[in-house]
């Protein structure tokens, strides 16, 4: 199987942890919280990692 590293539709603000985890085969709310605790813990350095995922990582294409 082609895996493919998108933003899912499965979104709360671009789909970045849900893409991720649906990459990962791991649940999203675990990713989610991760990414948050990580952000936390490196002193915010996990906002602008989000901010250049959001635009590199492509949209996906299925519609759900």
């Amino acid at each position: 199987m082609d895996k493919k590293l998108v933003r899912s539709n499965n979104k709360m603000i671009a789909g970045v942890c849900a893409g991720l985890a649906e990459y990962m085969g791991i649940d999203i709310t675990a990713a989610r919280l991760g990414f948050a605790a990580l952000t936390l813990f490196t002193g915010f350095a996990g906002i602008p990692f989000y901010i250049v995922a959001w635009i590199v990582m492509p949209e996906s294409e299925t519609y759900a």
